[in-house]
């Protein structure tokens, strides 16, 4: 167990800091509605019930779909523009690791199975990480609409107002601005980053250049 918190630390921290967000978001979000629904004169849902809400999915969704548009993005970006002086980028005008035929490690009994058969299969694995990344944005996209749905017809038989189907969601203003506002801010941070790591440095993160590396070194 000791060996594989070592090897495993920052992806378990990751997911132990995520299973306490989430918990914190849903027992703050459940007491939130319930105070919303006290002052609409509604009845009170349960603990569980909560999760099925488009008070809960659509403010879920809406952040996990931010954040994988940053991922996806920053993934293909990186893959084909750099920026000198940055850690977070390919260097300029030279040869990258990242950038090699995997055809010629087909013979490396260490590289993955796809590697070794080679075609449509690795094709795929070759931009797996994006496809993936890709994926679960579009996912996290419709059910941010399916959430934002559902909570605009939570709210409208609150006040007793025709519903919304989720097409009539996706043409709404208010929908984009709920999307617009994180999209900007995800940006915005990877912008950021790739800027003041330039600069700045962090000892013992590989996000970071060593402490004594020129602003001009670019990668690894």
């Amino acid at each position: 167990m000791r060996r594989f918190l070592r090897d495993n630390g920052l992806s378990v921290a990751l997911f132990g800091l995520f299973l306490v967000s989430i918990v914190g978001q849903v027992l703050a979000g459940w007491r939130a509605l319930a105070e919303e629904l006290r002052l609409h004169a509604q009845p009170p849902i349960g603990f569980l019930d909560y999760l099925t809400t488009g008070h809960f999915l659509s403010a879920t969704f809406e952040n996990w779909e931010s954040e994988f548009l940053q991922m996806s993005v920053y993934v293909l970006l990186t893959a084909i523009l750099v920026q000198k002086g940055s850690s977070e980028s390919k260097k300029p005008g030279e040869a990258n690791p990242e950038d090699e035929a995997p055809e010629r490690r087909r013979g490396d009994p260490d590289a993955p199975w796809p590697v070794h058969r080679g075609g449509l299969l690795l094709r795929l694995y070759s931009h797996s990480l994006s496809i993936a990344l890709v994926t679960l944005f579009v996912m996290s996209f419709i059910l941010h609409l399916a959430g934002s749905t559902r909570r605009s017809n939570e709210e409208a038989a609150w006040h007793h107002q025709p519903t919304k189907t989720m097409g009539e969601t996706l043409a709404d203003p208010e929908f984009w601005y709920e999307s617009f506002q994180n999209w900007q801010s995800e940006f915005l941070s990877m912008g950021v980053l790739v800027v003041l790591g330039i600069y700045l440095r962090e000892r013992g993160s590989p996000e970071s250049k060593p402490v004594a590396a020129p602003n001009s070194e670019t990668g690894d």
